[in-house]
């Protein structure tokens, strides 16, 4: 399979596109005070009795795809794509990634840097799936991908969705140290953002009750875990192995129907965003326009439905760099791969 690096793409495409696909979408903000009003009112109308109990997961339900919603944009406001003032957009990675405790101190070395430098590059992606000399040398990682892991078609997959995204920050918060990501002062700095998080839900759960906190939290942060991981599992987990870093390659974008796509601030364009980070994804239809004129080959999208469901019929161990195999029965999967050029 050939190999392009993602530097190659990006100076193409930059020649083409508009200055305006590259300036903040600072419009967006506006979805932040949306998604907090729904949340609080919606956290008030629980505690004081107004919601009636069957409603109850209802109103969990719309929590939680609020908190899906400020997570989303969380995540572009870090990559610079609403606004590009440092301390503005640290204050508003906080409060989107509050619900899940996550620093955005800590996201921005592991997802930022981490990732993006060094997407499906083995053991270099702190997202990556093992291999199977790693699944074979610890049980750890055994007991994970068997137990845990989407895939195999194995159902407790499922629990990966369920809490995939609070799980791994955490295994991700403590383990940093040990990867030499942060400086001992930096992450001090990340324990006390992800400790005033805990404390505000440990305040909000003081002040509701605990029978109102399951419903105004701990629900909808299950809900808000399926609506992130089911984005995250198919960005790159049917993805080969690449010894550089080639988003048309390694990335997968996936397809919503047009309201989804609003609603979570088109995350799919996964392909997209792994070219221009910092770009909001606003205007990634327009990089793909240009990426199906100039490499339609090589240009990879699936429906999200599509795509969770291979990730269930397939598995989460690598072989080799292109192949997917399950150690327990032997069976093997390709990765997804671009296409070859049409003669």
């Amino acid at each position: 399979m050939e190999l392009i690096p993602l530097s190659q793409y990006a100076r193409r495409l930059k020649a083409e596109l508009p200055p305006s696909t590259f300036a903040p979408a600072l419009s967006r903000l506006w979805w932040l005070p949306l998604h907090l009003t729904v949340i609080t009112v919606a956290t008030i109308a629980i505690a004081k009795g107004w919601v009636p109990w069957p409603l109850l997961p209802v109103v969990a339900l719309v929590i939680g795809m609020s908190f899906g919603g400020i997570t989303f944009v969380a995540h572009e406001t870090l990559h610079g794509g609403i606004v590009r003032t440092r301390w503005l957009r640290h204050a508003i990675g906080w409060i989107g990634f509050a619900p899940f405790m996550v620093s955005p101190r800590l996201w921005q070395v592991w997802h930022n840097r981490e990732h993006h430098g060094k997407t499906n590059q083995g053991r270099s992606d702190p997202d990556m799936y093992p291999s199977i000399d790693d699944y074979r040398a610890s049980r750890m990682v055994q007991v994970v991908t068997d137990g845990f892991a989407l895939g195999g078609r194995r159902w407790t997959g499922v629990l990966s969705l369920l809490f995939g995204y609070t799980g791994q920050s955490k295994q991700i918060l403590f383990s940093a140290r040990g990867r030499g990501w942060l400086s001992p002062g930096a992450f001090a700095v990340v324990i006390i953002e992800t400790v005033v998080a805990l404390a505000l839900w440990v305040a909000v759960a003081w002040l509701i009750g605990p029978l109102a906190f399951v419903f105004a939290y701990v629900l909808p942060l299950i809900v808000g875990n399926v609506i992130v991981m089911g984005f995250i599992l198919t960005n790159h987990g049917l993805s080969p192995v690449t010894p550089i870093n080639d988003p048309l390659a390694n990335s997968l974008s996936v397809r919503l129907p047009r309201l989804l796509e609003w609603l979570t601030l088109g995350f799919g364009y996964h392909t997209e965003h792994h070219l221009f980070p910092a770009m909001s994804t606003r205007h990634a239809p327009a990089v793909r326009d240009a990426l199906l004129r100039h490499w339609p080959e090589r240009y990879q999208s699936l429906p999200l439905t599509t795509a969770l469901l291979e990730l269930h019929r397939t598995a989460r161990v690598y072989r080799d760099a292109q192949t997917l195999t399950d150690p327990r029965s032997g069976s093997a999967w390709p990765t997804l791969a671009p296409r070859a050029p049409s003669a």
